[in-house]
């Protein structure tokens, strides 16, 4: 079976049940109660979708999208205040893309999406420790 550099674009919306993902290009779509549980079905669908053309589709081969109202709905941990201050943009502009009142540019969205992987790697190289 051989393997793609081609990235699969994935939209990721909310239901009312939980989540559904798609594809503009291809027929690919899924749903799940959960992102990680939806990123599993996606890759699953995406591989019976090019299952023919003996093309194997991993994680690397696929670009999650999902909005920020979405994002920031079902991620609660991470805070915009506490984004928006860690990337040094003003609090209420971020709001404001939060809630879906106002689209961020381009370089905007790179911006928050950098802070966003920022503090993802900080928080991997956290250990905790417990003290009786």
């Amino acid at each position: 079976m051989k393997t793609t550099k081609n990235k699969i674009t994935i939209i990721i919306e909310k239901t009312k049940t939980g989540f559904s993902a798609y594809s503009n290009d291809q027929a690919i779509f899924t749903t799940a109660r959960t992102i990680p549980e939806l990123i599993g079905n996606t890759i699953e669908a995406a591989n019976l979708y090019f299952e023919e053309d003996k093309v194997k589709i991993t994680q690397d081969n696929i670009n999650f999208v999902v909005d920020f109202k979405q994002f920031f709905q079902y991620y609660k941990v991470l805070n915009a205040k506490f984004l928006a201050k860690k990337i040094g943009m003003n609090e209420s502009l971020l709001s404001q893309y939060v809630q879906g009142r106002k689209r961020p540019s381009d370089q905007q969205t790179n911006k928050i999406l950098e802070g966003i992987h920022q503090i993802g790697r900080e928080l991997s190289e956290i250990n905790l420790i417990h003290k009786n």
